[in-house]
C-alpha cells in the first residue's frame, strides 16, 4: 500500500492512480455514455412518433427539445445539490429519475405527455452530468486529471454509437416504444454498478464531514490501495470552502471570460445539437428507411468520439484556444455540407462522421477552456453557469430548425442557418485571446 499523507487528498493528488481508481474512471464514461444515448433516444425514436401520430416537423422539433430544457434546469439545479448531499447519492437519485422518464416516454400516448416525460429524464441527465464531472475530477490525480475529463466527455458519443446500433436492431423488430424501453433497462442496471464500484469521493467527504466521514474515507483509501489516517485534518475554513456566487463570474476580472464562454458555448451547441438531433429525420425524409437512419447518426457519433480524443491528444502540443477556435470553424463547414442532401447512404455517413467530429471536438474545447480560464474558487460555479445557460439556449435549436422546415424552407438553407452558431462561438472565443489560462 501507499503511504498516506494525514490529508488523504494530498495523496490522491500526488500518487500514481489505482485500478480501483480507474475504475471509477471507467464507470463515470459509462454513465456519460448513457447520459448520450438517453439525450438521443428521442432522435432515434422520432421517424417513427411522427409516422404513429402523424405531427408535422414543427411540433416534432418541440418534442426533440424537451430534455434539453430539463437538462439546463437539472445543470443549474441539481449541480448545488450534488455539492450538498454528494456525487453519488445524487447520480443515483438522477438514474432513478432518468429510468422513470424513459419508462414513461414508452407509454406515452401523445405530445403532451410524451414532452413531459422528456423534461424529467432532462433533469435526471443535467444532474448526471454535474455530479460525473466532480466525481472524476476528484477520483482522478493531478497528473491524470484531463485525460480522466477528456475520456469521460468521450463517453457521450460513444454511449450513442452503441444506443444508436441496439436501436437500429430494435427498430427492425419493434416500433419506436422499445428505444426508450431500452433506455430505462440500461439507466436501471446502473444502479448496482455505482453502488459496487463508485464510492462517494473523498474530497466531497473531507468538506462536508458527516458523521461517518472518517471510517468512509479509510474504506475508500483502502479499496484504493492506500493506507488508512488516524484522523482527518481540520476542516477548511467556511471562506475558503464555500462555493464561489454566480455574481463573482461578472466581477471585472471574470467578466469578459465568462461572456465569451457562455456565448460561445451557447451558439455552438446549438449547431451540436441540430446535427444530432435531426439526422435520423432529414434520413428518412430522404427515403431510407428508419433503421438505416440510426446507422447514419451512429457515424455522426464516430466522428465525434474521434474528434474528443484527437483533441484531447493534441492540447499537450498546441494552444487550446486555437484547437478549440479551428474545431468552431471546421463545424461551420461541414454542417453547410452535410446541408447539401448527398444523394447515398455512403455519402450521408461519411459527411455526418466529419460533421461529428468537428462538432464534438468544438464542444470538449469549451469544457477544457472553462477549466482552464477559470480560478478554482470559480470553477465549479462557472461550469454550472456556462453549461447551464447554453443547454438553456440548445433547447431552441431543434424547434428553430423544425419551424424552418415547416415554414418551407429546404435542408441547405437550414443547414446554413444552423451552422453559423459555430461561426458565432469562434468569434466569440476571439475575446479571450490575451487573456492567460489562470493557474489552478
Amino acid at each position: 500500500m501507499h503511504k498516506v499523507a494525514h490529508d488523504p487528498r494530498i495523496a490522491i493528488e500526488q500518487a500514481p492512480m489505482s485500478r480501483f481508481q480507474w475504475g471509477i474512471v471507467a464507470t463515470m464514461i459509462g454513465l456519460n455514455a448513457l447520459d448520450g444515448f438517453d439525450v438521443l433516444s428521442i432522435s432515434f425514436a422520432s421517424p417513427g412518433i411522427a409516422a404513429d401520430w402523424g405531427i408535422d416537423r414543427a411540433a416534432l422539433g418541440i418534442v426533440l427539445s424537451m430534455e434539453l430544457v430539463g437538462m439546463a434546469i437539472g445543470s443549474l439545479l441539481l449541480g448545488g445539490v450534488a455539492d450538498r448531499l454528494g456525487r453519488r447519492t445524487t447520480i443515483l437519485s438522477c438514474l432513478a429519475l432518468m429510468t422513470l422518464g424513459m419508462l414513461g416516454a414508452a407509454s406515452a400516448a401523445g405530445i403532451v405527455t410524451l414532452s413531459i416525460w422528456r423534461v424529467l429524464t432532462g433533469l435526471g441527465i443535467g444532474g448526471m452530468l454535474a455530479s460525473t464531472n466532480a466525481a472524476v475530477a476528484e477520483a482522478a490525480n493531478a497528473k491524470h486529471r484531463s485525460l480522466a475529463v477528456v475520456l469521460m466527455a468521450a463517453g457521450y458519443p460513444i454511449g450513442t454509437i452503441v444506443g444508436g446500433s441496439v436501436s437500429a436492431v430494435l427498430l427492425t423488430h419493434y416500433d419506436w416504444r422499445a428505444v426508450f424501453v431500452f433506455g430505462a433497462l440500461c439507466s436501471a442496471l446502473f444502479v448496482p454498478l455505482v453502488l459496487w464500484r463508485a464510492p462517494e469521493s473523498v474530497a466531497f467527504l473531507m468538506h462536508r464531514r458527516p458523521a461517518n466521514a472518517l471510517a468512509r474515507i479509510n474504506a475508500t483509501l483502502k479499496r484504493m490501495g492506500y493506507a488508512p489516517v488516524a484522523a482527518l485534518p481540520d476542516p477548511e475554513p467556511r471562506a475558503v470552502a464555500a462555493k464561489a456566487p454566480v455574481v463573482a463570474l461578472f466581477s471585472p476580472q471574470l467578466l469578459r471570460t465568462t461572456l465569451a464562454l457562455t456565448i460561445a458555448y451557447l451558439a455552438h451547441i446549438m449547431t451540436f445539437y441540430f446535427i444530432l438531433k435531426w439526422i435520423p429525420k432529414i434520413v428518412v425524409d430522404m427515403g431510407f428507411p428508419a433503421p438505416q437512419a440510426a446507422g447514419v447518426l451512429v457515424w455522426a457519433s464516430i466522428g465525434g468520439a474521434t474528434g474528443s480524443l484527437i483533441l484531447g491528444l493534441l492540447t499537450g502540443r498546441l494552444r487550446l484556444l486555437a484547437l478549440t477556435i479551428g474545431a468552431m470553424l471546421l463545424s461551420t463547414v461541414l454542417v453547410i455540407v452535410f446541408g447539401r442532401a448527398q444523394s447515398d447512404l455512403t455519402g450521408l455517413s461519411i459527411v455526418a462522421a466529419a460533421a461529428g467530429f468537428a462538432t464534438n471536438a468544438g464542444v470538449v474545447g469549451l469544457y477544457a477552456l472553462v477549466a482552464e480560464r477559470f480560478p478554482t474558487s470559480a470553477r465549479a460555479t462557472a461550469t454550472g453557469f456556462v453549461i447551464g445557460i447554453g443547454r438553456g439556449g440548445a433547447a431552441l435549436a431543434p424547434m428553430v430548425a423544425g419551424f424552418l422546415f415547416a415554414a418551407g424552407y429546404g435542408l441547405q438553407i437550414v443547414a446554413v442557418l444552423m451552422g453559423i452558431g459555430s461561426l458565432v462561438a469562434a468569434v466569440a472565443l476571439l475575446l479571450l485571446r490575451g487573456k492567460s489560462a489562470v493557474a489552478a
